[in-house]
């Protein structure tokens, strides 16, 4: 799964993506995304066209649901279940996003011995995990319009797509985004493309596999910290 990543500031996603966007708060560059909070999101208009960047909460709202309580658990879709699941098989074929980021954290599973006891004890060791050569990349997401019971304004939400982790990443967890390259954006964005199957075929042939990882501070345990310096590695 992936339950914080690190975004770009807006500048940086203009001219990775050399686009504009219109209104609004910028978007900063945040070290610690947490689930629920405001993302910035890719997207086609889908009246002119153009790629759009606006923004988004993270944990996706279906159109159709009615419940005063917000769903949990729906930060990340498995790709492997999106077709087949109510929550995610109309967006995948019909709601497709992307969500740039420069890297997201997994906790590696691991244990230690207590120097002061010998007693062996589990820990969790929190890793940064990133492309090679450190470039902003995105997450292949599913998004949704969802308007509020008595409200008229819709909110957008949004969810990470995960796979099987590849080989690059597999020590640290099992499971990984769906990180899309450039190339195969605009079939991601194709409307014409509804059939499940070719949306998990576009998973499938151009998911990228090769990222390296660092070890990083338990700060980014706490979603109140955000400073820089949780990218930063540490000696395990």
């Amino acid at each position: 799964m992936c339950g914080r990543y690190v975004s770009p500031e807006e500048a940086a996603i203009e001219r990775v993506w050399n686009l504009t966007r219109g209104g609004g708060d910028p978007f900063t560059r945040n070290f610690n995304v947490a689930p629920t909070t405001r993302v910035p999101l890719l997207r086609r208009d889908p009246e002119s066209g153009h790629l759009e960047l606006t923004a988004a909460r993270w944990g996706l709202i279906p159109v159709w649901w009615k419940e005063a309580k917000l769903p949990v658990h729906t930060i990340n879709a498995r790709s492997e279940e999106a077709a087949t699941k109510a929550m995610w098989r109309n967006p995948l074929r019909q709601a497709r996003c992307l969500m740039p980021a420069e890297g997201w954290y997994e906790w590696q599973k691991i244990e230690r011995v207590d120097p002061e006891t010998g007693e062996v004890k589990a820990k969790k060791q929190p890793h940064l995990i990133y492309r090679k050569g450190a470039q902003p990349f995105c997450f292949a997401g599913l998004m949704s319009s969802w308007t509020p019971p008595g409200q008229t304004d819709p909110l957008l939400s949004c969810s990470i797509l995960t796979r099987a982790a590849s080989p690059s990443v597999a020590a640290v967890h099992d499971r990984m985004p769906v990180v899309l390259p450039e190339a195969a954006h605009d079939a991601w964005f194709d409307p014409e493309i509804t059939d499940a199957a070719k949306v998990m075929t576009i998973i499938r042939e151009c998911a990228v596999h090769d990222f390296d990882h660092h070890a990083v501070s338990t700060r980014v345990n706490s979603p109140k910290n955000k400073d820089a310096t949780l990218t930063e590695p540490i000696q395990e």
